[in-house]
């Protein structure tokens, strides 16, 4: 509900150009500023390429070795239905343009740069990458997590939520994305995320009876 909640929230300011856009150009001020004193080079290397983690190359094909590699260990494990972790991979691969290229077309909104949409461009909420990174990684690692030890569930699990956000971080960093538009993003993803944790964890498809 509060991920839904913020959702709504955030795309009904940036459909009435509302007041809480504000703090969009309240960050990206204080962020140019802030990179403005320290002219790091390596911050903005680090931005970009954390950036770059939300294409479709590289999440993507993260995304489908993670269904694989589920799927196979499922198998091994003797899982009901080994190949639902490769299907959920591929199926996710279709969902993340479903749910963001809609959106874009929709809202058409300027990116911080200002300058006007081309009569075939997509605007800029929801960040893309953002949604893409959320999804891809959050799912690999759900779909890992599965047949994983509790150890190994919380490292998937806290790696995924620092790649998510970073690449948000470093899209507003990088002055590509307004910040609720990461926020939009992450959202998005999220809910998707929230609604795979209600799949029931793989078990054992060979069955085992009580002898007495």
């Amino acid at each position: 509900m509060a991920l839904a909640t913020v959702l709504v929230l955030i795309s009904w300011q940036v459909a009435v150009d509302g007041p809480l856009l504000g703090l969009d150009r309240w960050v990206r001020h204080g962020v140019r500023e802030t990179r403005h004193d320290l002219h790091s080079t390596l911050l903005n290397h680090l931005g970009e390429a954390l950036s770059d983690l939300g294409s479709s190359v590289p999440a993507i094909p993260v995304l489908l070795a993670a269904g694989a590699s589920a799927a196979w260990r499922s198998r091994r494990a003797g899982a009901a239905r080994p190949w639902l972790p490769a299907l959920i991979a591929v199926l996710t691969t279709g969902l993340i343009p479903l749910l963001v290229v809609p959106a874009k077309a929709a809202f058409a909104r300027p990116g911080p740069f200002g300058m006007p949409l081309a009569p075939d461009q997509w605007g800029w909420y929801p960040s893309g990458h953002t949604a893409t990174a959320t999804l891809s990684y959050g799912v690999a690692a759900f779909l890992l997590a599965r047949t994983a030890g509790a150890r190994a569930r919380r490292r998937l699990y806290a790696a995924a939520a620092l790649l998510a956000a970073g690449v948000g971080l470093g899209l507003v960093w990088s002055d590509y994305h307004w910040l609720l538009d990461v926020v939009a993003g992450w959202c998005l993803g999220g809910l998707v995320l929230r609604a795979l944790a209600g799949l029931p964890p793989a078990r054992n498809g060979r069955g085992s009876r009580r002898h007495p």
